[in-house]
């Protein structure tokens, strides 16, 4: 599969722009600005841009933590999301929900889950829906290497698989599941080897390559879009900083570690390769940070100028 010269730009963009947003907002915190970081994403934008440029706008997406980077690739509008960090009443989710709480329907973005792999029962849901209305959509379930552990991981893959559900279960293995090393809690070297239990594909890809994430998860797509059932895919990634703003990777990570897969950086490496081989240019590229620069600057001052919502109003839509 072939992403078109429009294709490669909107993936160089929306990569820059996730790293971009969570570098902005960790200034803002530093500064002494009211708003929320949360769980940076840098350095696993390849894995949600290589994934959602297979999604069409009523396809769905299900994600957890890290889910900024998630939101914006599957088409939220950056400003609503800037401004829900902000917990200002023009947020996504007028301030209320925060980073993993975030959720757009309009978008087919259905929201972060802060409760590990409670997503995943929640995706079997649309999926089937789905695929009792008959229209071609496709469910993704974004989830953590430390996900794959849980109960629910494995009643959600053996009812998509028994069901044939249209979806793609999309395992972000980014080594840690907060500070625990995959190779201490996970049995097999590759978690997309799980699929075998369920008789459905599972393929693990390079999650540092945007063009590698969007083959894999293109034919995923493909098979669920068509009736065949589920996929899981593996994307190997690495999170440059802690499991949250707060944690301090030095307890349990090397500087060594780091230095090697930042030398393996998915932006750096698709500048490289779409330059090498004529597929963008230099000035595309340039131009593509500049756009960026100013979307960023422009949403960070609509969010910090929007205003808080009113006890009122926080206390609308709440049921139980």
């Amino acid at each position: 599969m072939t992403l078109k010269r429009e294709q490669l730009i909107w993936a160089y963009e929306m990569m820059v722009l996730i790293r971009r947003l969570e570098e902005s907002l960790m200034d803002a915190v530093a500064q002494g600005k009211p708003t929320y970081v949360g769980h940076p994403y840098s350095g696993q934008e390849a894995v949600a841009v290589g994934v959602c440029a297979n999604l069409n706008s009523n396809d769905y997406l299900f994600s957890s933590h890290r889910a900024k980077g998630w939101a914006l690739a599957k088409g939220l509008d950056l400003n609503k999301v800037v401004a829900e960090m902000w917990g200002k009443v023009t947020g996504a989710s007028m301030g209320r929900g925060g980073e993993m709480q975030m959720a757009d329907a309009t978008a087919g973005y259905m929201g972060g889950n802060v409760v590990v792999a409670s997503n995943l029962p929640l995706a079997c849901g649309t999926a089937l829906a789905a695929k009792l209305r008959g229209k071609g959509q496709v469910t993704v379930c974004q989830f953590g290497d430390g996900a794959s552990n849980q109960g629910a991981f494995h009643e959600s893959l053996n009812l998509s698989a028994i069901w044939k559900l249209p979806v793609v279960w999309l395992c972000e293995n980014n080594r840690y599941a907060e500070s625990t090393p995959v190779e201490y809690a996970v049995s097999v070297p590759n978690i997309a080897e799980r699929a075998k239990a369920y008789n459905i594909p599972g393929v693990t890809v390079d999650g540092q390559d945007v063009l590698a994430v969007y083959d894999a998860a293109g034919q995923a797509v493909k098979r669920a879009r068509t009736g065949e059932g589920p996929t899981l895919v593996e994307a190997k990634t690495y999170r440059y900083y802690g499991h949250f703003f707060g944690d301090k990777t030095t307890r349990y990570r090397t500087q060594e570690e780091e230095a090697a897969f930042r030398a393996k950086d998915c932006i750096l490496q698709f500048k490289k390769k779409v330059l090498e081989q004529e597929l963008l240019t230099p000035k595309d590229l340039e131009s593509a940070d500049q756009r960026v620069e100013v979307k960023i600057a422009g949403a960070m001052k609509f969010a910090e100028e929007s205003r808080y919502p009113t006890v009122e109003e926080l206390l609308g839509d709440v049921y139980v």
